[in-house]
């Protein structure tokens, strides 16, 4: 298994409009040996424009959430390599749907792991909150604090999605947490592992973020498995507290608004 060859897994879901500039694109990268997209469910094209773009695509009939999307893929890699004996690939590159050609960028989040300097790189952006959270809603202060908390590491951006890291890493920690906590839920778990974690200043913008009730219920959602993450992880206080002052789903979204 050669970390030198790279397998980009893209979950994704109604992104018609921007999936073949961030397939084109995450092809382009130096050492991606292979780009598979798993639709999330999509009602829009998502899918066939990925394949048109010469992406390996993976069907869930209905949306099953980030973590399942994340492992559809990696469970078929491990098929493909099986089927077609091709060199395993050692190293996994998971990007969001929505970059476009800023997926090129992500060259910076490989080299670090293909050349043994870190197990896991992790795309932060150049105005993350940084060491004081400035700037932080109430879902990721959630994050932050549970991961100080659990595994003694201060993030710059604990949420986020686009990230790098070895096959042996990405197999440490399977099962992923649920839904949006997998990304959380991973982090913690390689850092107690004592596998080495590394932020990258990096500029990965994908589309403007949704806004209105949707968005909001989203987030309250996001909130809810990054809650269950961190208490399957032993943040049993601080998890399940916030939970019940929260006053539920609305609650959370009352929160959220202000």
């Amino acid at each position: 298994m050669s970390l030198a060859r790279v397998a980009c897994i893209i979950p994704a879901r109604d992104v018609a409009d921007r999936i073949q500039a961030t397939v084109t694109a995450a092809r382009a990268v130096p050492g991606v040996e292979v780009v598979i997209v798993v639709d999330d469910g999509s009602s829009d094209p998502t899918g066939d424009y990925a394949a048109a773009s010469g992406a390996i695509v993976v069907t869930h009939q209905r949306g099953r959430g980030r973590a399942a999307a994340v492992e559809s893929g990696v469970n078929a890699l491990g098929v493909l390599e099986q089927r077609d004996k091709r060199p395993e690939c050692g190293t996994v590159l998971l990007l969001d749907a929505d970059l476009g050609a800023a997926a090129t960028r992500a060259a910076h989040l490989i080299g670090p792991v293909v050349t043994e300097r870190a197990d896991l790189t992790i795309a932060v952006p150049t105005d993350a909150g940084g060491d004081s959270g400035a700037g932080f809603d109430l879902v990721e202060t959630t994050a932050a604090r549970g991961l100080t908390e659990l595994a003694d590491f201060t993030s710059r951006s604990p949420l986020a999605t686009n990230r790098c890291l070895t096959r042996k890493a990405y197999e440490l920690a399977s099962p992923l947490a649920a839904g949006d906590g997998a990304d959380l839920g991973m982090t913690i778990d390689l850092l107690r592992a004592g596998l080495r974690v590394r932020e990258v200043e990096l500029d990965l913008v994908g589309a403007d973020p949704a806004t209105g009730l949707a968005a909001q219920l989203d987030r309250a959602l996001t909130l809810k498995d990054v809650t269950r993450a961190l208490t399957a992880r032993g943040l049993v206080r601080h998890g399940l507290d916030g939970l019940k002052e929260s006053g539920g789903v609305r609650g959370l979204i009352d929160k959220l608004r202000g």
